[in-house]
C-alpha cells in the first residue's frame, strides 16, 4: 500500500475502507514528552522552519501512536512569516503581530507583497515535507494551512481574540478592504498548500478555527469564496479537508460548493446529524470530544464507539477529535484510542 491507496486517502475520496482510519489534530506537539524535550530553547516559528526539527516533530506521534496519517508540524502563521510579515508566537498567548492591519491603508501596504514570495521562501517547508514523506513510506502526510478568515482575524486584531470584533467589523464597514485582504490571504494559503503538495503531501486540510464567530450570511458572502480560492489549485491533485470550530449553523457551507472532499466536524454536533446537514457526496472527519480524553476509560471508550457508529451515516469516516489534542493529555490515552479504532471494522 502506498500513500495514494492508503486507508486515509481512500476515506477522504469517499471509498469507505475496510478499517476506519484515525489521526488527531495537534497530535504533534505539547502532549508528547519527546516533543517538549526537543523544543527546549527553540522558539515555535524557528522550530517550524528548521527542516530536520519540523520533520522529527511531525514523525513523533506516528511512531508513538500508530496513527494512519502524519499532520505536518507547522503553524497557520508560517506562510505570513514567509511573506515577510513580522509575527512571533508568544508562549501562553499565541501569534502576535508587530503591525496590526486595521485600515484601508494597512491592507494596501500588506497586500502589495506578492503571495508568490511564500513559495520562494518555502524551501525549508519543502525540505521538511520531503524528509517526512521518505520516512513515512506508505503512510500519508497531511499538509495544512489556515483559512483566510482565521488568518485575517489574527492580523486585524494583532493577536488572539475571543470574539474577533475588529475583523468581523471590517468585512461590513469596508467590504472592499476586507475583500482585498481576504483575497490576498487566500493566495498566500494557496502558495503554502501548493508547496507542501509539491513536496509530497498526500492530502491537505484548511483550518478555519474562528469561523464559528460569524453569522451564516456573513460566512457565505465574505468568507466562503476566499476559502474556496485557497484550495482551488490543489483540490484536483489531492483530497481536501475543511475544518472549522463552531460551524454547525452553516455546516453545509463548509463544503464550499462541492470543492472539498471531507468536512471536519467539531464535538458539538453528532456525526449522523452532521451528515444530514452535509448531504451525500462528502466524507466526514471527527469528532471525539477533547474533554473526554480525561474521562475514565469506560466512558471514553463508549464515546469513541458512539462516534464511530454515527460516522457510518457518511460515505466514509476518518476518526479524529472535534478539535486539537489538549496539551495536558496523557499520550497513552491517544494510543489506546488508536488501538480501539483499529480493532473495529468500518462495515456497518
Amino acid at each position: 500500500m502506498d500513500a495514494v491507496t492508503s486507508l486515509l486517502v481512500r476515506a477522504y475520496r469517499g471509498d469507505r475502507p475496510e478499517r476506519t482510519p484515525v489521526w488527531f489534530m495537534r497530535q504533534a506537539g505539547r502532549s508528547l514528552p519527546e516533543y517538549r524535550e526537543l523544543r527546549v530553547g527553540t522558539r515555535m516559528l524557528d522550530a517550524c522552519l528548521d527542516p530536520a526539527l519540523a520533520a522529527e516533530i511531525t514523525l513523533q506521534p506516528v511512531r508513538r501512536h500508530g496513527v494512519d496519517a502524519a499532520i505536518f508540524f507547522s503553524d497557520i502563521v508560517v506562510p505570513l512569516r514567509l511573506a515577510g510579515v513580522a509575527v512571533e508566537i508568544e508562549p501562553g498567548r499565541g501569534p502576535v503581530f508587530e503591525s496590526p492591519v486595521r485600515t484601508r491603508e494597512d491592507v494596501a501596504k500588506l497586500t502589495a507583497i506578492d503571495p508568490a514570495e511564500v513559495a520562494a521562501a518555502a524551501a525549508p517547508v519543502r525540505e521538511a515535507v520531503g524528509i517526512v514523506v521518505d520516512e513515512l513510506g506508505g503512510i500519508p502526510l497531511i499538509g495544512f494551512a489556515g483559512a483566510p478568515f482565521t488568518l485575517a482575524a489574527y492580523l486585524v486584531e494583532g493577536g488572539p481574540s475571543k470574539e474577533h470584533l475588529r475583523a468581523r467589523a471590517m468585512m461590513h464597514a469596508d467590504p472592499d478592504a476586507w475583500g482585498r485582504l481576504a483575497g490576498w490571504l487566500a493566495r498566500v494559503a494557496a502558495e503554502f498548500l501548493g508547496a507542501q503538495v509539491d513536496a509530497g503531501a498526500s492530502a491537505v486540510q484548511l483550518f478555519d478555527s474562528w469561523a464559528g464567530s460569524l453569522l451564516p450570511s456573513a460566512y457565505r458572502a465574505h468568507v466562503a469564496p476566499h476559502s474556496r480560492e485557497a484550495i482551488e489549485a490543489v483540490r484536483a491533485r489531492v483530497p481536501v479537508v475543511h475544518f472549522g470550530v463552531g460551524t454547525g449553523p452553516f455546516l453545509a457551507d463548509m463544503r464550499l460548493d462541492g470543492a472539498v472532499d471531507t468536512v471536519g466536524v467539531d464535538w458539538r454536533m453528532p456525526l449522523d446529524a452532521a451528515v444530514r446537514q452535509l448531504g451525500a457526496g462528502v466524507s466526514v472527519q471527527g469528532n471525539i470530544d477533547p474533554a473526554l480524553l480525561r474521562a475514565p476509560w469506560p466512558v471514553l471508550e463508549a464515546h469513541v464507539r458512539d462516534v464511530m457508529r454515527r460516522g457510518r451515516a457518511a460515505r466514509a469516516h476518518v476518526v479524529n477529535l472535534g478539535h486539537g489534542v489538549p496539551p495536558d493529555t496523557d499520550p497513552g490515552v491517544l494510543t489506546r484510542i488508536v488501538e480501539l479504532v483499529h480493532a473495529e471494522t468500518a462495515d456497518p
